[in-house]
């Protein structure tokens, strides 16, 4: 929707100011439950609302009190220790079949692509309940239920399908002549791969590890199943909060998270138009 014609209709006229407004009313229904979480984080009384000092804008009705129990608490750091464990690792394992199964997937000879490409995507279709039921009676005839690699690598099975999907967009682009010249020249299928493949679709596999870091740290309800006591990621201590001890800290640890968030989906961006560039899809 640029600027209007100067020969628009009244019809049109209306059409365009009517789109912006109708744009607005639904980024407002969207942003709204998440950005009002801010202020109420730095409420100085343990309420879930608005105090009468707050409303005032009265510096007295603000305060870092729920943040520094964040950082204090004992329970709230084994969690955030248990999440900076879990996640990480859970990325890596996520990237690497990930990235493996977007370009075995990618060569026109693979047969049955599509079936393929469909059981591999399936985890982030399927109801996440399902799978966590699943992936409980799974592990615990394996004995890695209550684990730590029993749940790394359920959160691994959630995130490579964003990996899987970022890495092949990226490959849609990409001018398979550079490997066969690498190739007439000697260089094996690693060192292909690592040297000429790999830096291409760089942006493509960092987005997919973004994705899945964010899977995986934000995930509450397969560590549920599959996790136990000693593997209380953030989420599940927020779930616990909200359940059975209500503690405004949970927001303090809600906006921290938004902010994070908001930093890695620039960073997507910023990605995302660096691989354009890249595949000459936009200007330098």
């Amino acid at each position: 929707m640029g600027k209007l014609p100067p020969y628009a209709t009244l019809g049109e006229r209306i059409w365009h100011y009517a789109f912006y407004v109708i744009c607005a009313l639904i980024f407002f229904f969207l942003i709204f439950p998440i950005v009002v979480i801010i202020p109420l984080s730095f409420n100085a009384l343990p309420y879930f609302t608005f105090t009468p000092e707050m409303l005032r804008l009265d510096p007295a009705g603000y305060s870092l009190e729920h943040y520094r129990d964040f950082f204090t608490n004992s329970d709230w750091q084994k969690a955030m220790w248990n999440s900076i464990r879990i996640a990480p690792m859970a990325t890596l394992i996520s990237v690497s079949l990930g990235t493996l199964a977007a370009i075995g997937l990618s060569q026109s000879h693979v047969p049955f692509r599509g079936p393929i490409m469909a059981v591999l995507i399936s985890p982030m279709i399927v109801p996440l309940i399902i799978s966590a039921a699943g992936m409980y009676f799974f592990y615990s005839r394996l004995g890695l239920q209550g684990s730590y690699w029993g749940v790394v690598l359920a959160h691994a099975v959630l995130g490579i399908p964003f990996v899987i999907i970022t890495v092949t967009a990226t490959l849609v682009g990409f001018d398979r002549s550079l490997t066969r010249a690498a190739a007439s020249m000697g260089a094996g299928p690693v060192r292909t791969f690592f040297r000429v493949q790999m830096p291409l679709i760089m942006p493509g596999v960092i987005s997919g590890a973004l994705f899945a870091f964010i899977t995986s740290f934000d995930e509450v309800v397969v560590v549920l199943f599959v996790g136990s006591a000693g593997q209380k990621t953030l989420p599940w201590q927020m779930f616990i909060g909200l359940r059975e001890n209500i503690s405004p800290t949970i927001l303090a640890l809600a906006t921290i998270l938004v902010t994070l968030s908001i930093l890695l989906l620039t960073t997507l961006e910023l990605l995302r138009r660096r691989s354009e560039r890249l595949r000459g899809l936009s200007p330098q």
